[in-house]
């Protein structure tokens, strides 16, 4: 879909982020008609070992999908407490460059714990990456996984658009979740 045909018809275009260090995933969906639609995703990776240099890769990574894809609306996984406080610091730093990529083009951005976002996607707050990818897949009616990165970027818009629209029963078509299974 074109953003311009997203005029004529109300849809909104989400850019879900996994934010990281080394590979900062992302995902854009479109919602519409009470669905949400699959527009594209991927993998920014950053090379060498200077801080300064990779959160560059990451911003100006990131302004460039921004740029080609125009999302509306940007959601970005929180960052948890690691065990190591300096990874924990690190990836704060690259959330914090993937948040000023979209600042920077005036995107509003929501934030969600990596808890609410399986919880609204799988069913449950402790899935797995794979049952994440899985659901994703199903979703979006996808024929091939993305990468993990990539499906946790989409796994974060699709919480965006759930908690958007106020009710999780477009995800599944009414029918109930049970460990991370469609029933």
């Amino acid at each position: 879909m074109s953003p311009e045909w997203c005029l004529l018809t109300s849809c909104m275009r989400i850019l879900g982020i996994d934010p990281g260090l080394r590979v900062t995933g992302f995902g854009l969906i479109e919602w519409h008609a009470n669905a949400p639609v699959y527009v594209a995703s991927g993998c920014l990776r950053t090379v060498g070992d200077a801080l300064p240099a990779r959160l560059g890769e990451i911003f100006a990574g990131l302004g460039e999908v921004i740029a080609r894809w125009q999302p509306d609306q940007v959601a970005i996984e929180k960052v948890f407490v690691n065990v190591n406080p300096q990874s924990t610091l690190a990836l704060g730093q690259a959330r914090g460059a993937a948040i000023c990529a979209a600042v920077a083009q005036k995107l509003p951005v929501a934030e969600y714990t990596a808890l609410q976002i399986k919880q609204a996607v799988v069913g449950q707050g402790h899935a797995d990456k794979r049952q994440v990818q899985d659901m994703v897949v199903r979703l979006l009616g996808l024929d091939l996984a993305p990468a993990t990165d990539a499906a946790d970027a989409l796994a974060c818009a699709l919480c965006h658009a759930h908690g958007s629209q106020g009710s999780a029963a477009w995800l599944w078509g009414g029918r109930r979740v049970r460990r991370g299974r469609i029933l």
